[in-house]
């Protein structure tokens, strides 16, 4: 297996902008990176499990890809635009200091499931780099466990670049929401393109 060209993948894949990251740094600017870590765990938990059936039916997902790619992107992009839509029309903190409802572990777990990023990363991972190589079940599993940590350490790294720049969040809460979304929006059009 060409390790630099698997490590080379997946690090840009995951620290790259995408739905996770850009919900962990909103998360964290809006609530801290304290009050970020269910939603933080969500994810973690969303892409073990999304990364452990990417390895066990990669290669029957990969067969089936030409039907089950459109549904899987329009779900995705109603969830991430709903996504848009949240950060968007996002208040200030509140004098409570609830956690938002973006940043719960539930909403962190189920981003996974309607992430077409994630999937897309967990099929190309395992049918290019894992399973030409690599076919014991333990070998496997530990790869799965391996793209959800690569993958978790990119929203952690968001989440704490949005904990370290919150009151400039707090400042420019509308421009920067505004953008956030714009992104959201982007990463849902860009499954299209």
């Amino acid at each position: 297996m060409n390790f630099s060209a698997f490590f080379s993948y997946t690090l840009l894949t995951a620290y790259t902008p995408g739905p996770n990251n850009i919900m962990s740094m909103t998360n964290a600017s809006k609530d801290g990176l304290k009050r970020t870590f269910p939603f933080l765990s969500g994810v973690c938990t969303g892409f073990i499990v999304v990364m452990s059936v990417c390895a066990a039916f990669s290669s029957l997902l990969y067969a089936f890809i030409p039907s089950i790619k459109p549904i899987m992107l329009w779900i995705g992009a109603a969830y991430i635009l709903y996504l848009a839509w949240t950060v968007w029309r996002d208040k200030p903190h509140d004098s409570r200091g609830g956690i938002t409802q973006a940043n719960s572990f539930l909403s962190g777990m189920l981003l996974q499931f309607v992430n077409v990023k994630i999937i897309l990363y967990g099929i190309t991972a395992m049918s290019s780099y894992i399973l030409p190589y690599y076919h014991d079940v333990i070998s496997i599993a530990l790869f799965a466990l391996l793209l959800s940590a690569i993958g978790t350490s990119g929203c952690i790294c968001w989440a704490i670049f949005g904990a370290a720049f919150e009151k400039l969040f707090c400042k420019y809460r509308k421009p920067i929401n505004l953008i956030m979304a714009l992104l959201l929006v982007y990463c849902a059009v860009s499954l299209f393109l």
